[in-house]
């Protein structure tokens, strides 16, 4: 699936691998999975998209962001858009596609394989524009979910679909390694084993 000699990209769509990871049991950790992909050939880019929201004096994504920021990850972030829908319900929109799907594009013309951390069908599209530039593209998601978060069409579209529940051992954090907040913070989630 990777050759060592490629220059592989990271696109990561920040809410999609958090509710993934989420759901399968596990949280990510981010210093693994650059590690991990580093080995795999020539990473030359790991980008992270999320919507914040402004009007918070804390968010909890904020020391996230921080610490990928300083540590290897381009993060690529926007408000939170709030709106009333018809029946007078508050919701809260921070979709980054646009985003992750220009910055790979302008980015393809300087690597071999790209590899996008999402499910969103969507995303199909622009598996098949990078394709048709002769890159290779993996889709890391899930199909160990019920309903599975992968979408069908992007999951035959791409070139290899990796199944996150079996990068578990490998890109999970240690939940030992959380903090005490965390830790109580975090409701008891039954943990999947990787197959």
């Amino acid at each position: 699936m990777f050759d060592p000699r490629e220059k592989i990209a990271l696109f990561i769509d920040g809410a999609n691998l958090y509710s993934a990871a989420r759901s399968l049991g596990f949280d990510i950790d981010y210093k693994r999975l650059l590690s991990v992909f580093g080995e795999k050939g020539y990473l030359l880019r790991a980008y992270y998209y999320t919507a914040l929201a402004e009007d918070q004096e804390f968010s909890t994504l904020r020391p996230l962001i921080d610490w990928l920021d300083y540590n290897g990850y381009s993060v690529v972030t926007k408000p939170l858009k709030e709106f009333y829908d018809q029946s007078g319900r508050r919701k809260v929109k921070g979709n980054m596609d646009i985003e992750l799907v220009i910055d790979a594009m302008e980015l393809a013309d300087q690597v071999d394989h790209i590899v996008l951390f999402s499910g969103d069908g969507d995303f199909r599209r622009l598996a098949e524009a990078l394709q048709r530039k002769g890159k290779k593209v993996s889709v890391v998601s899930t199909l160990q979910t019920q309903p599975p978060m992968i979408a069908d069409d992007l999951r035959r579209q791409s070139d290899h679909f990796i199944e996150l529940a079996d990068l578990q051992a490998q890109i999970g954090r240690d939940p030992s390694e959380r903090t005490p907040r965390e830790r109580e913070r975090a409701p008891e989630r039954p943990v999947h084993p990787a197959v």
